[in-house]
């Protein structure tokens, strides 16, 4: 056996995640407001993001986004069109995830905005201009290009 091939570390198991979830607006005001979840991270820093979570047995990405915003953020919200979808890798619990996030565009149509959820640190409306400067994760910010869009046809 070489050198080489004895340092190799063994292969991590894969396993593929679909997840949906997806920014419910307010569209009552003069200006759209967008709820944000925030997190902390390891450091102790609050991250804003978008809800999101695991897709159920049976569910499609869109009853799970809409279920996932409800959990997330207290609001029922009815999607008004598909954002995109992200994809990306990360390592835990000894596996190789490749995690696929499906997101839509939602009206609130009810609810409260709440943070009971466990996952969740802190739970706020934004104004839809100022949610990109609120955002932690750049590929979360390039769906407000298509929220914006969608809103137009859609107003």
């Amino acid at each position: 056996m070489s050198r080489a091939s004895s340092n190799r570390r063994p292969r991590l198991p894969r396993v593929d995640e679909t997840s949906a979830g997806g920014l419910v607006l307010d569209l009552a005001g003069p200006v759209p407001h967008g709820a944000l979840i925030g997190r902390l991270n390891r450091r102790g820093r609050l991250l804003w993001s978008l809800p999101k979570g695991h897709l159920e047995n049976g569910e499609t990405s869109e009853q799970a986004a809409v279920r996932e915003v409800a959990e997330e953020t207290g609001i029922t919200g009815e999607i008004l069109g598909e954002l995109g979808t992200i994809d990306f890798w990360f390592v835990a619990d000894g596996r190789r995830i490749h995690k696929t996030v499906h997101h839509y565009l939602l009206r609130a149509v009810g609810g409260e905005l709440s943070d009971t959820d466990i996952e969740v640190t802190e739970v706020a409306w934004f104004p839809l201009p100022e949610i990109g400067g609120k955002l932690a994760y750049s590929d979360e910010r390039d769906l407000l290009i298509v929220a914006d869009r969608l809103l137009r046809h859609t107003a």
